[in-house]
């Protein structure tokens, strides 16, 4: 790996320096023929990248982890986690590789990270590399997240390395370069908690509540405040899940962070019948991480992040559960308070609407789009329509009309906004015919699919001529969806 002082910005190595215990120094393979896929121009310039330079010689070399400046220190971060309820206590970055760290326009640190660069300390046997089309999967479907305003972990670049990646058949290879608040999980804390060291484990929350919920520090008790504000951020983000139809499809606790940002979208999918019992992923074959599941699933993970901090909570351990479950009580308000709200808007309907008034509605609506499978995301571009007194689009879905008119001339009492609906309700996401599609040409060396696939995602709630098949639901023949882990 070659190191230089020329990089157009300046990589820190914080965690790196704070916390050696949670990393293990690595260096990304060097591919024999890199070549840029796809590149982030906003973020990129956000990040305060050299454009040009980012996309020359030396902007591609340090790309894929082979051009650094003086004093980085690459690592493979240590975490544990429960997979599918399990526990794993020794996980870490297999495939993956934090740079460090740099500074947005803003001032906020930023990590950034290569999936893909080949087999760290903790690839257990793997190849560490990645193929194309997983990769680009990540970077479409984290784009779209954050053009919905989910918050997410960003995708930076894809390059394509000229290795082939041996899977059940040969691929072309890739790396991800993949930005975040920081890569800080629930099952950091995990890790840290298992070995038994309380200082380190007292490090890793104090480098957390610095990097992300800095009020936590003037907290009577820190450690407390840090928790309740991971709930708070987790519950937030659950909700806007759910809001949009996301399904995660992998939830496990290495996969939560503390930040409340999305991470790992391997076998993630939008729903698109409305049904609660809706899963993709082909190993999840007990439905444990379904769409509807997921606010518990959250809850069960904060509950494992409860105990690694029981140590920093207090020095009696029925005191530390006490005040993990009375701290509890956070997610299901902030849950509540963004899902109505988010609900409420989706629906159009003002302030004025009791918040009770909502949530009735809502499952009441719920019901029929199940009863119905009613295609999630469209209903709501439809049902705006109605609020502008065109109901035919929207009440052609369903079986049960008397139902739907019942709940129509309900929700049309309550005055609903039709460009407020239009500002809420996202016409384009990445469907997943679409996505398929798109992962299978770029597969093939053809980039124009996903070019245009980016088009529509990245501005969801801007209709655009010459782009109505981004807005309609898969096809029949397309049949059941299933999603792989990607590795």
């Amino acid at each position: 790996m070659s190191v230089t002082p020329e990089v157009s910005v300046a990589i820190h190595h914080g965690f790196a320096r704070e916390l050696p215990e949670l990393g293990i120094r690595s260096r990304a393979e060097t591919p024999p023929d890199p070549r840029l896929l796809v590149l982030n121009e906003p973020l990129a310039t956000e990040l305060g990248f050299d454009l040009a330079w980012l996309r020359g010689p030396e902007g591609l070399r340090f790309l894929v982890g082979n051009l650094l400046p003086a004093g980085a220190v690459p690592v493979a971060q240590a975490y544990a986690g429960h997979q599918f309820g399990g526990l794993v206590p020794r996980l870490g970055d297999g495939r993956a590789l934090l740079l460090g760290e740099l500074a947005d326009h803003d001032g906020a640190r930023r990590d950034i990270a290569l999936k893909g660069s080949g087999p760290t300390p903790f690839a257990r046997g793997g190849d560490g590399l990645a193929a194309v089309g997983p990769m680009l999967r990540e970077y479409v479907v984290s784009e779209a997240m954050h053009a919905l305003g989910v918050p997410t972990t960003r995708s930076l670049a894809v390059v394509a390395t000229g290795r082939p990646v041996q899977r059940e058949t040969l691929l072309p290879g890739a790396v991800l370069v993949r930005v975040a608040g920081s890569h800080l999980r629930v099952g950091s804390f995990q890790y840290a908690a298992l070995t038994g060291d309380t200082d380190l484990l007292r490090r890793l929350a104090d480098h957390a509540i610095a990097r992300h919920h800095p009020d936590a520090a003037h907290a009577e008790n820190p450690y407390r405040a840090l928790f309740e504000a991971v709930v708070a951020a987790q519950a937030s983000l659950i909700a806007r899940w759910m809001l949009i139809g996301f399904v995660h499809g992998v939830m496990n606790t290495d996969n939560m962070t503390i930040s409340g940002e999305t991470i790992d979208y391997g076998p993630c999918a939008f729903m698109e019948a409305y049904d609660p019992d809706t899963v993709f992923s082909s190993i999840d074959m007990w439905g444990r991480y379904a769409y509807g599941n997921q606010p518990a699933v959250a809850g069960w993970n904060l509950a494992r992040f409860a105990e690694a901090l029981l140590p920093l909570l207090s020095e009696d351990v029925d005191e530390g559960v006490a005040l993990a479950e009375e701290s509890f009580g956070v997610f299901h308000r902030e849950y509540d308070a963004t899902w109505s709200s988010g609900m409420r808007a989706k629906l159009g309907l003002s302030t004025g609407v009791d918040a009770a008034e909502v949530t009735g509605l809502a499952d009441a609506l719920l019901r029929l789009l199940k009863e119905s499978h009613v295609d999630y995301t469209s209903f709501f571009r439809r049902l705006a329509r109605a609020a502008r007194g065109d109901t035919e689009p929207a009440r052609g879905l369903f079986v049960d009309l008397a139902g739907f008119d019942a709940w129509l001339s309900r929700w049309q009492a309550m005055g609903p906004s039709a460009d407020a609906m239009d500002r809420a309700n996202p016409i384009y996401i990445p469907r997943n015919h679409l996505v398929e599609e798109a992962l299978t040409a770029a597969t093939d060396g053809d980039l124009a699919p996903v070019r245009q696939l980016l088009e529509a995602v990245t501005a969801p709630y801007d209709e655009r001529p010459g782009l109505q098949r981004y807005a309609e639901p898969a096809p029949e023949e397309f049949g059941t969806y299933q999603t792989f882990c990607g590795t």
